[in-house]
């Protein structure tokens, strides 16, 4: 797979994909990051990738041309733009799942682009991304954070990204639940005793266990979680 990425900021992805199972899956050839600095593709001496909205109104508004242009490069011969998804971050968009990282996984190449300030030209999100992607109801200070969140939540479904795909498939949202609490040594700190029945040894009464407490806190915590039709 190979991840575009396309931001002010190329150096805040350096040092978390260069850290744990995004660099681990980099190194074993299962994904590739491609990071572009946005102010590449302006072309006056002040690099100026926004400007006033028009209509009025506060704050500063990125230009569509530098996020054309830079999409642009990234596409092969004979072609005006890279294949496979094109992500905005975006707070208007879509909230972003489980669901849709286990999508964007099986895609061969991925485009991230990175708003930042008041917001982005409009004519991005319409015409040049292929979709709108939110992490939640809540306001960061650009698109960098989200888009991070999304590479690791995809890369890690990566095949051989991780030793261990029965721990991924046992994570919280795997199958549309919470997962159940987990526990380790010792057995007890401070007076607080871990639950009898994991220091059992009964694997069936420890999977039941396991099973009744992720559902316990999905309809306790995340109601719209026990209640979607598709609800596993």
């Amino acid at each position: 797979m190979r991840v575009n990425v396309v931001t002010l900021f190329p150096d805040f992805f350096r040092g978390p994909l260069g850290l744990s199972i995004p660099a681990r899956a980099a190194a074993a050839g299962l994904v590739s990051y491609n990071l572009v600095q946005l102010r590449d593709f302006t072309h006056d001496r002040h690099q100026t990738v926004d400007d006033l909205p028009y209509g009025g109104g506060a704050g500063m508004v990125m230009k569509p041309e530098p996020f054309w242009e830079a999409v642009e490069s990234l596409a092969p011969e004979g072609r005006d733009r890279p294949a496979g998804p094109i992500l905005l971050m975006s707070a208007r968009g879509r909230r972003f799942g489980h669901e849709d990282a286990v999508r964007l996984s099986l895609a061969d190449e991925i485009t991230l682009l990175c708003g930042h300030y008041k917001d982005v030209d409009h004519r991005v999100a319409e015409h040049l991304a292929t979709e709108e992607v939110s992490l939640g109801d809540f306001i960061v200070s650009g698109g960098e954070i989200p888009a991070l969140a999304v590479i690791d939540a995809l890369v890690r479904l990566l095949p051989g990204a991780i030793s261990d795909h029965e721990s991924a498939s046992s994570d919280s949202h795997y199958d549309g639940s919470l997962s159940a609490p987990s526990y380790t040594r010792p057995a007890e700190y401070r007076g607080l005793r871990v639950p009898e029945i994991l220091l059992s040894g009964d694997h069936a009464r420890i999977a039941a266990w396991r099973r009744e407490q992720g559902e316990t806190l999905t309809r306790e915590r995340r109601p719209d979680l026990w209640e979607a039709p598709d609800h596993s």
